[in-house]
This record gives structure tokens, C-alpha cells and sequence, in this order.
């Protein structure tokens, strides 16, 4: 009986560790993510492994992402920029960072 406990809890733990995570962020002039040109606006980025989508309203972009600690803690969130391109998004509170790769792609309405 206690196995299955444990075993249940477990389960429950890796489900919810392997669910995609997501943060808000948003973009005061026009973007670039993967190729895909974002308008400004409030954005919901939801990561799951190694792809982020990013949702406004109809509009999704995907791109692929790596996840990293900072060594230092973001106060808000901050999006660094290689001109138009989102090159690295930090999330405000979190040592998280989510570094954008260039690579071509399209944002879908």
C-alpha cells in the first residue's frame, strides 16, 4: 500500500515537472523571433523542452530555445536584443533565462 503512495506521488511530481511553463512578456516595437515578425503587444511564451511558442491573441510563433540559469536574479523581465532579432528573454523573480537561437521561421494567424 505505502508503495503505491509513493508511486503515485511520484508520478504526480514528474507530470507536473514535465508540464510546459509558460510567462508573459512584452514587446514595446515590432520583434523578430525565428524569423517570425512579432507585432508589439502582451505575449504568453510557454516552453516546453527545448521549444517555446509565442502566443498573442491568433498569432503563434515556435522557435527553438535553450533554458539556463543566470548567475544573477532578474528583478523584471528583460528581453535582450541583436537589433529587431529577440536574441534572450530573462524572467523577472527567476535566475531563468531563454536564450533564442537564429533560425528561420514563421508566425502563424
Amino acid at each position: 500500500m505505502v508503495k503505491k503512495i509513493v508511486f503515485g506521488l511520484a508520478t504526480v511530481a514528474l507530470t507536473i515537472a514535465s508540464a510546459a511553463t509558460g510567462y508573459t512578456v512584452k514587446f514595446f516595437d515590432a520583434v523578430t523571433i525565428n524569423g517570425a515578425k512579432l507585432e508589439p503587444g502582451e505575449y504568453r511564451v510557454e516552453v516546453n523542452g527545448d521549444t517555446a511558442m509565442i502566443k498573442h491573441g491568433k498569432t503563434v510563433a515556435e522557435a527553438p530555445v535553450k533554458v539556463e540559469n543566470s548567475d544573477r536574479k532578474y528583478s523584471t523581465n528583460t528581453v535582450r536584443m541583436e537589433g529587431d532579432r529577440v536574441s534572450e528573454i530573462g524572467i523577472g523573480g527567476t535566475h531563468t533565462k531563454l536564450v533564442f537561437e537564429g533560425s528561420t521561421g514563421v508566425a502563424t494567424k
